[in-house]
């Protein structure tokens, strides 16, 4: 194989503190989302 190293080989970087509320956030919608589409089936069906 070669011996190439990617830029961060050997450096794990901090995730900042956006990306994290920008994820809680997403995955918040997404949650709505499927909650509120599970009930409505419930509901109507």
């Amino acid at each position: 194989m070669s011996d190439l190293k990617l830029p961060d080989d050997g450096k794990k970087k901090e995730t900042s503190f956006a990306r994290i509320a920008i994820w809680i956030a997403v995955g918040g919608v997404g949650a709505y989302f499927l909650v509120t589409g599970i009930v409505g089936i419930i509901a109507n069906g």
